[in-house]
């Protein structure tokens, strides 16, 4: 299993690095969400914490300091992915999501000023929406 989990992570790295665009282009065409026959999938109980616990971060988001918003919201990540415990199709849907969610915030990290973290932040937002989507 973890083994299939790093064969997916290092295939979706791989494929948003393959061409040197966005973070957002390549990867979004290539690993469009479906839904669970027309139903939103469902995520464990123990990672939906950190989901929603990011995102209220990110909307109690001030304005002040993108840096340590970063932070917080890679803390939260880090938690969510120890907490995995899905697996089969409902587990790819969600990496599907996950993985650009996670880019996003790595971008938000190095961003170099607040225009260039403002613009990620409302990426970030639409991640969310993205993931209240396809997902319960």
């Amino acid at each position: 299993m973890k083994i299939y989990t790093i064969f997916i992570a290092v295939y979706i790295t791989l494929l948003a690095t393959s061409c040197g665009n966005s973070h957002k282009s390549h990867t979004q065409e290539a690993l469009q969400i479906e839904l669970n026959n027309g139903q939103k999938w469902s995520v464990n109980l123990e990672m939906t914490p950190y989901i929603l616990e990011a995102e209220q971060i990110l909307l109690q988001y001030n304005g002040n300091d993108y840096n340590a918003l970063a932070e917080q919201l890679k803390n939260k990540n880090s938690g969510l992915i120890k907490s995995c415990t899905m697996d089969g199709k409902s587990h790819e849907e969600l990496h599907k999501w996950l993985h650009p969610h996670i880019q996003l915030i790595d971008a938000l990290e190095d961003a170099e000023n607040k225009e260039e973290a403002d613009k990620i932040i409302s990426e970030l937002k639409a991640s969310f929406q993205t993931y209240h989507n396809y997902f319960q």
